[in-house]
């Protein structure tokens, strides 16, 4: 009996040679590490060293976060990955009336560079690499860690990190963000030609799929939609007088890790072939690193149930292999009580450990590429691959990633998708353990980490005081600096940067470049 995968795509019961007839492995495979990177992107993989293991942390004020970052340093993470509230996420400061209720929640709270330097206390950014889930406020963010850098002493060529910095995502599936698209994609450029210029080992995106496919995405929606979007950001780097080995090289990507093992190593392999494809057809790129798919992967969040919680160990388990069986850079894993409330100490330690065994008590990292030459997992790389790319078709016919957004192709596609699978999970012919299949009659007690909703106070606090004690001169000179860079053509984060230095706020920053640019305002809020 065929079944079919999360795409929709048939998976047959056996799987042959003649599932492969007319494939050519030298073309479509190629050697680990080159051309068209399949197998991917670096010839050792994991035998070498394993991947990043990152863990997404951050809730409440600067210090709690702190305290959290040094205890996953201790446990053996080897990159932070930095989770910040919705205000901040969304540009206003903590004191904002629109901020009101929100402030530390669900990531942790920075107004000011006060706050970021408490953030980063005693954590040396010469020897971490830091990943920022930030985006139409990225610029900021990241100025502000360099500013940390700075009084550490800390040269900028010496900081490594990502900045998720993927507005187009945000219109499609998540809702983070301020401005509308053509300055925001200006932006970018901006952030593209500054990091090259000062922060040279800086990724500057994270194109992410991950947020889509939490929205409801199949596996080839999450990859079309992704490389739609970095197309259009290498075209607005283009445009915008950059040579596309010039920024290319540290662009990332962003991807979810499904319980669904074959589909998702498929998913993956299809995802570097067709990026490697498009990088050296479309845009000419000479340089092997501008080729290069390289991602991040976190554990599907989406699929944790907060029934019998602790069933969501064994998914976070499947799903981080599929990650690693699938040629990840960098890894998060879930904890197991994500769905109820954030994690404890315990459980953020717990999901470290899975990354762990992963590493050091599996075989999996004693070759590269494992399931190279898998009659199944070739054929479904075939099928991910050709369903992907008739999804980009159809964004290339409307005009591209933006051009699409505004006519809610990608939005209205990934309902459809959503709302299959929430029919699926009704009826129970998606089977979730613990939801519509073997539930308990009686749930055991569990009791979450809570955030103090006195932080919000706290946060006003420390901002009244910032306010009182620094030169407003200063800073009104830089942000009127800031507003002539936006209204112009000069690069905006060289003003912007003076004014985080001197101490003005996220929530002013973005509110300088609100009065230039505007807010954007979804077509369907008419």
């Amino acid at each position: 009996m065929t079944r079919e995968s999360e795409s929709g795509l048939p998976i047959e019961p056996v799987y042959g040679p003649d599932a492969l007839d007319g494939w050519n492995p030298g073309e479509k495979l190629g050697e680990p590490g080159a051309y068209p990177f399949t197998r991917g992107v670096y010839p050792t993989m994991y035998t070498g060293r394993p991947w990043t293991m990152r863990q997404y942390a951050g809730f409440g004020t600067a210090t709690e976060s702190n305290a959290r970052y040094q205890q996953l340093i201790a446990n053996g993470t080897t990159g932070l990955s930095v989770a910040f509230d919705l205000p901040t996420q969304m540009g206003h400061d903590s004191d904002a009336p629109i901020a009101s209720g929100e402030v530390g929640k669900v990531g942790v709270a920075i107004d000011s560079i006060d706050d970021m330097r408490v953030l980063f206390d005693g954590i040396p950014l010469d020897k971490v690499s830091t990943s920022m889930t930030i985006n139409a406020p990225a610029a900021l963010l990241l100025l502000l860690y360099q500013l940390v850098g700075e009084e550490q002493g800390v040269p900028a060529e010496k900081l490594t990190g990502t900045i998720q910095n993927d507005v187009l995502k945000e219109y499609i599936a998540r809702g983070t963000y301020i401005f509308p698209p053509g300055p925001s994609l200006r932006l970018i450029a901006d952030i593209f030609k500054y990091c090259r210029a000062e922060i040279p080992k800086w990724n500057t995106i994270s194109i992410s799929g991950y947020h889509m496919a939490e929205a409801g995405a199949s596996p080839a929606q999450e990859i079309a939609f992704t490389l739609a979007d970095g197309i259009e950001y290498v075209r607005t780097a283009v445009a915008a007088g950059m040579d596309v080995d010039d920024f290319a090289p540290r662009l990332s990507f962003f991807f979810v890790a499904r319980t669904t093992i074959l589909e998702e190593v498929a998913k993956f392999r299809a995802a570097r072939r067709i990026w490697a494809r498009v990088m050296k057809e479309e845009f000419g790129a000479e340089n092997p690193k501008s080729l290069m798919l390289r991602f991040h992967t976190q554990t599907a969040g989406v699929q944790l149930t907060a029934q019998q919680p602790e069933v969501n160990l064994v998914r976070v388990a499947v799903q981080g292999l599929a990650a690693v069986l699938g040629g990840t850079q960098s890894l998060h894993t879930n904890s197991f009580d994500e769905a109820i409330a954030l994690p404890t100490d315990k459980s953020a330690r717990l999901a470290l450990r899975t990354q762990q065994v992963l590493a050091y008590e599996t075989d999996v990292t004693a070759t590269v590429d494992p399931f190279a030459g898998s009659y199944v997992v070739e054929k479904m790389t075939d099928d991910v691959e050709a369903a992907v790319l008739e999804l980009m078709a159809r964004v290339e016919e409307m005009g591209g990633a933006v051009s699409a957004i505004e006519r809610g192709f990608q939005k209205s596609e990934i309902e459809r998708s959503a709302y299959r699978i929430a029919l699926e999970t009704d009826s129970a012919e998606r089977v979730v353990v613990g939801v519509n299949r073997f539930q308990l009659d009686e749930e055991e007690p569990y009791e979450p980490l809570r955030v103090d909703p006195a932080i919000e106070a706290e946060q006003a606090a420390r901002l009244a005081e910032l306010r009182a004690g620094r030169d407003q001169d200063a800073v009104d000179t830089a942000l009127a600096r800031l507003r002539k860079a936006a209204e112009g053509t000069d690069n905006v984060l060289y003003p912007m940067k003076d004014a985080l230095r001197a101490r003005a706020t996220v929530g002013e920053v973005c509110d300088a470049l609100r009065e230039v640019w505007g807010r954007y305002v979804p077509s369907d809020a008419f």
